[in-house]
């Protein structure tokens, strides 16, 4: 079974300035003459981290990684203002045009899915291949899953902590209960919301509980970008229209691509892969039998570098 690559450091760090409000960080690693490779982090809210590029073999690919709007090193932290699905696919292609690529391959996962496919029907041009993993549409019964009633069911004992201080007046849309809490002027509150929706995440997140990646996640500096992003994004459908995403992958039917999704996944269930996969005849999908939805679990490591692997070969045989 394949494992990460070891760690590395960036070659170059960038501060990219995409609005009269937002700075964007960005870096790059591993072989500057190389295949690009963007890691598209999740979230909305999330953040690149040094893991994020040992997904590659950096003597092959260019690896760029980047802060979204608003998280991570990217500034004003947690900033909502002109923070839209739109402005991040500008944003994308402000980085391609930046370093100056003509065409990268695209490797996003779970919300980083959602904006690679956004971002790759609006420029197809500019795409070479897709990587995918833990698949997200972003449709409504996509968010009601995680939100109203779905993944409850698998995790009770932590719904019950994510509804615990929510009135019961509101419980039947969350997702707007804790956005109200996240942008009110109440600095305890928004904390302690922006921890209880990160955990819950957390907790949903690996077949394995994780007591790293809730610790990673609640941390208040992370928790509150994830928190505020994904609450602004999620009571705004996205930004996107239900069911945008399949009903423009006619646009990518020759990009060709590889989808990697946890059979066990309750934060992005199955069915979001084996919809896009369908509508997809250039895909490939690789269902990891013992993994849920974290990029870290064994199998899907496994994949993502498989699949890193064979886009190399078949692009150079292109080449």
């Amino acid at each position: 079974m394949l494992v990460l690559f070891p760690e590395i450091k960036p070659y170059k760090r960038h501060r990219l300035r995409v609005s009269d409000l937002h700075e964007l960080y960005l870096d790059e690693a591993g072989n500057a003459t190389g295949i690009p490779v963007i890691f598209v982090h999740g979230g909305p809210g999330g953040a690149c981290d040094g893991s994020s590029r040992r997904f590659y073999d950096p003597a092959i690919f260019r690896i760029i990684t980047f802060d979204q709007r608003g998280c991570g090193r990217s500034t004003p932290h947690g900033e909502l203002r002109h923070n839209t699905t739109q402005d991040l696919i500008a944003d994308l292609e402000a980085i391609r045009q930046y370093l100056k690529i003509d065409k990268w391959v695209m490797f996003g996962g779970s919300w980083g899915s959602t904006l690679s496919l956004l971002y790759a029907q609006s420029y197809p041009q500019h795409v070479q291949a897709l990587i995918l993993r833990g698949v997200f549409l972003c449709r409504q019964h996509d968010l009601d899953w995680l939100y109203k009633a779905g993944a409850n069911r698998v995790f009770p004992d932590y719904w019950k902590d994510l509804v615990h201080n929510i009135p019961e007046a509101e419980s039947n849309d969350l997702v707007a209960a804790y956005h109200a809490r996240l942008t009110g002027d109440d600095e305890l509150a928004r904390m302690a919301a922006a921890k209880a929706w990160a955990a819950w995440e957390g907790n949903c997140s690996k077949l394995r509980p994780s007591a790293e990646l809730l610790a990673k996640l609640t941390k208040p500096h992370n928790a509150l970008a994830l928190a505020r992003i994904e609450t602004h994004y999620f009571v705004n459908k996205g930004f996107i229209a239900e069911n945008q995403i399949l009903e423009n992958m006619a646009v990518l039917k020759d990009v060709p691509g590889c989808i990697v999704h946890g059979r066990y996944d309750m934060v992005c269930p199955l069915d979001n892969a084996q919809a896009l996969h369908q509508r997809w005849p250039a895909s490939e999908l690789h269902i990891i039998r013992d993994a849920g939805h974290s990029a870290s679990e064994p199998g899907t490591v496994d994949a993502l570098i498989r699949a890193t692997g064979d886009i190399a070969r078949n692009l150079k045989t292109v080449g």
